[in-house]
C-alpha cells in the first residue's frame, strides 16, 4: 500500500483548521479575553485593562476528581466575576461578589453588613464620605441607594455584586440580584493594559501608544 504525500498547501490548511478549532474551544470552554471599559472597579481594575477570564472554575463538574484537577469550586465572596448584564444579556459586566445565597445584606453609610457583621473590604474605594439622609440631594442623586441599601436577603441561586469603586458603579443596588447561571467566569489576570489617549500626553502613532502602556500591570493577578 502506498500513500500520496500531502502538498505543502494542504498541510498549512490543516494546521490552520486545527489552530482555529483549538482557539474556539479554549475561548468557549476555558478562558476568554475581556476589556475593562469603565471605572466602576477602580483601583482594582483600570479602564484599558485587558483580562483573561477563567470560564470553567464555576462550571458544573461530573465528579470530585474533575473538580479537584481543574480547581472548580462554588462562587465565593470576593471573587471578581464577569457576567451577562441582566438588563442586556448581550453585554458583559464585571463586579465583585459580595452577598451569597441566603445571606442578609445591608449597607449603612457605605458600610456593608452581612448577617449582622461588618464586612471587611480591603478592595473598596470611595470618592466622597456618606451623604446625610437630611441632605436635600440625598434622594435626588440616588445616594439613598448608593450609601444606604437594604436590608435584603439574597435569594437562592442568586448573588449580590458591587463595584469596587463604590461611588461610581451601577450594580446590584440599582438593578437587583444576579443569577448565578449568568456568571461567565472569574477574572484571573491582566495580560495587557494601556491608558486612553486622552489620559496621556504621549501623542499619536506607535510611540504615543507605547507611552500609554501600563507595563507594571502586565500579568497582574486580580485579587
Amino acid at each position: 500500500m502506498s500513500f500520496q504525500p500531502k502538498s505543502a498547501l494542504r498541510e498549512y490548511f490543516e494546521s490552520l483548521v486545527v489552530a482555529v478549532v483549538l482557539a474556539l474551544f479554549v475561548r468557549t470552554f476555558v478562558v476568554q479575553a475581556f476589556r475593562i471599559p469603565t471605572g466602576s472597579m477602580e483601583p482594582s481594575l483600570l479602564i484599558g485593562d485587558h483580562l483573561l477570564v477563567d470560564k470553567q472554575v464555576f462550571s458544573p463538574s461530573v465528579g470530585a476528581l474533575e473538580a479537584a484537577l481543574l480547581g472548580k469550586r462554588r462562587i465565593g465572596r470576593g471573587d471578581v466575576a464577569v457576567f451577562k448584564f441582566p438588563e442586556d444579556p448581550g453585554k458583559d459586566f464585571v463586579k465583585r461578589v459580595i452577598g451569597l445565597p441566603g445571606e442578609r445584606v445591608e449597607i449603612r453609610a457605605k458600610t456593608v453588613w452581612v448577617d449582622g457583621r461588618k464586612l471587611d473590604e480591603p478592595w473598596v474605594h470611595f470618592m466622597a464620605p456618606p451623604l446625610s439622609p437630611h441632605d436635600p440631594e440625598y434622594t435626588l442623586r440616588g445616594e439613598h441607594l448608593r450609601d444606604d441599601w437594604g436590608p435584603a436577603t439574597v435569594p437562592a441561586g442568586q448573588l449580590l455584586v458591587l463595584g469596587d469603586n463604590r461611588d461610581n458603579s451601577r450594580d446590584s443596588r440599582y438593578w437587583g440580584f444576579l443569577r448565578e447561571d449568568q456568571v461567565k467566569g472569574r477574572a484571573l489576570v491582566v495580560y495587557w493594559s494601556a491608558a486612553a489617549k486622552k489620559d496621556t500626553d504621549g501623542g499619536g502613532g506607535w510611540r504615543g501608544y507605547y507611552s500609554r502602556v501600563r507595563w507594571e500591570r502586565l500579568l497582574h493577578v486580580i485579587r
